[in-house]
């Protein structure tokens, strides 16, 4: 059982405080994106992040354990068919907050909690990809030092293009000085 939070909590008590976050959840799936209070959601985003996860594994149990939160089915099919392959590729933060102006009766700080279904970059993907190639490669480069010097050839012809370059920026310097 996880332990409950300190302080004063969104209702009156904990089952109340379940309730709103369930809620919340279910019509933040249902409508993709809700304005509400920057304290619900906070609390809020943590529970819709595990929510997705299960709709990612996608299998029967997975989908109970959804259903005890979020009891309209519509919905969680809906979470399932529509949204989880839409955060396949995605590892996490599946929902952003964004602050807004305070609510104009009692003043209260607002936000707009949103689920991101845009893709993710494909620079990310590449990115990943090109680190895995990395040290994939790492092993086999040490196998065979032959392919070392024609290494140390570039280096040379690199430095040998940055002299006069080097030597334009000492000159300014002297110019600054005097």
């Amino acid at each position: 059982m996880p332990t409950p939070t300190k302080g004063p909590r969104l209702g009156g008590g904990p089952a109340h405080e379940r309730l709103i976050l369930a809620n919340l959840a279910t019509s933040l799936f249902e409508h993709k994106r809700i304005t509400t209070t920057e304290a619900k959601a906070k609390r809020l985003r943590p529970l819709a992040e595990r929510l997705v996860t299960f709709a990612k594994r996608g299998d029967l149990h997975a989908r109970r354990r959804v259903l005890t939160v979020v009891r309209d089915k519509s919905v969680v099919h809906e979470l399932f068919v529509e949204i989880a392959p839409q955060m396949a590729e995605r590892q996490g933060g599946y929902t952003r907050i964004t602050k807004i102006g305070p609510r104009k009766g009692d003043n209260a700080p607002m936000a707009v909690i949103e689920l991101v279904l845009e893709p993710v970059s494909p620079k990310q993907a590449v990115v990943r990809e090109a680190t895995k190639a990395a040290q994939k490669a790492a092993p086999k480069a040490e196998e065979t030092p032959a392919e070392e010097t024609p290494a140390e050839e570039t280096t040379v012809e690199e430095t040998a293009t940055d002299a006069p370059e080097a030597a334009a920026a000492d000159t300014k310097d002297e110019a600054d000085k005097a």
